[in-house]
């Protein structure tokens, strides 16, 4: 789907100015963990919350007023979803941009469609970032399947990732000799590519990023993520950085937001290089699991601040409350003997921790990589902080 106008490049872009206040319909494209610590947010300032989602019950739809099940390409039932909200989010970029172009004469739809047409694809992302001059790692395309050009043109070590539908490592391989390059070229046959040059780096970072409708933008804390198997693992606030490098990351992700027009949440995820070099690697137009820290750790949660956002309030404060870890909770944690769960996690030794915060997602089962909570651990300092998490994290 080419057909957008090309509004994504216009960063004085028309913003709808009306408040939206509170005792409305926010209506979510999504339910899952984020639609439903949005729906919790929204809730708690005095909104009603509808969710859309193609399969239920569902973990936002729990604590919804009202949950609807179809598919994002029945324009029907989106329609009708539509005529029962005030402004429309999402809460992830793999929903199909064409059908949502149908709800812009019914309803605000934040960020807007043209956003996520841009985001949700990594060609057209880097394609984007690359016309505007933001700093990204280097990459080829390989639009027809065929990476053996693009992999010459970057060059070994690099990474070949799925231009479609990839999050926490999925759809991604990293390269590094002639035969890795042989087995991609049969994994990735048929299948639009990016590939980038691998980057050294000294660590990974992302900045969110609020916009209002009313074009005031707020930046939080620059987060530091650790990742263990390209799922998060941590994220630490403040980033162990130089502030230099801190105020490089949160200047450029607010450069993006105004850019692409973002009306919402914008997570801007970048690599600091040895040299201290800012690379952009991936944008997603909605809460992030890097912000989760921000619940307990900041003066407004990442979720309120969404809220606030799509509906013209006045955007909250992001000061860092108490250096704050944040630690993913995966179907790892639960016991499990011959492919079956066979005990609960040691919720206790979190709950026992009297700076530490366990959020569930209230999702029906457990899977080995699946993202079932996340805790927080607060401290007078992010190094004592890194080390209970790591230590509640062992007993868990």
């Amino acid at each position: 789907m080419e057909n957008f106008p090309d509004r994504a490049n216009q960063e004085n872009f028309e913003i709808e100015t009306p408040v939206i206040a509170p005792g409305q319909t926010i209506g979510v494209l999504g339910g899952g963990q984020l639609g439903r610590m949005l729906a919790l947010a929204a809730q708690t300032l005095g909104y009603r919350v509808h969710v859309f989602d193609p399969a239920g019950p569902c973990p936002a739809g729990a604590i919804a007023n009202k949950e609807v099940n179809a598919s994002y390409d029945d324009t029907a039932a989106l329609v009708a979803f539509a005529r029962e909200c005030a402004v429309i989010t999402y809460e992830f970029e793999n929903i199909p941009a064409t059908p949502l172009a149908a709800l812009a004469p019914i309803v605000p739809l934040h960020p807007r469609a043209e956003v996520l047409h841009t985001t949700q694809n990594r060609q057209r992302e880097k394609a984007w970032l690359k016309a505007n001059g933001f700093p990204h790692v280097r990459y080829a395309e390989a639009l027809d399947g065929d990476i053996a050009p693009a992999v010459a043109e970057v060059g070994l070590p690099c990474v070949v990732k799925t231009a479609d539908f990839g999050y926490d490592g999925k759809g991604q391989k990293k390269l590094s000799d002639a035969r890795d390059v042989e087995q991609a070229a049969a994994i990735f046959r048929g299948r639009r590519c990016v590939v980038e040059r691998w980057v050294e780096f000294a660590c990974e970072v992302s900045v969110i990023v609020a916009r209002s409708t009313t074009g005031e933008t707020k930046a939080f804390p620059v987060a530091e993520n650790i990742h263990t198997r390209h799922i998060l693992d941590f994220s630490i606030v403040t980033a162990r950085i130089e502030p230099t490098v801190a105020r490089a990351a949160e200047s450029l992700a607010v450069a993006i937001a105004e850019k692409l027009g973002v009306v919402g949440l914008l997570a801007v995820e970048m690599f600091v290089a040895t040299n201290g070099e800012v690379l952009v690697n991936e944008l997603a137009p909605r809460p992030h699991n890097s912000g989760h820290w921000s619940i307990d750790g900041c003066e407004t949660s990442q979720f309120e601040q969404h809220v606030r956002a799509v509906c013209g309030l006045p955007l909250g404060g992001v000061a860092v409350r108490e250096p704050t870890v944040m630690v993913n909770i995966l179907g790892d944690a639960w016991k499990w003997r011959d492919g079956r769960v066979d005990g609960d996690p040691n919720w206790a030794a979190i709950l026992a921790a009297p700076r530490a915060k366990l959020h569930l997602y209230g999702k029906a089962e457990p899977r080995i990589g699946r993202k079932m909570g996340h805790f927080t651990v607060r401290a007078d300092d992010v190094a004592t902080a890194l080390a209970r998490a790591t230590e509640l994290k062992e007993k868990l």
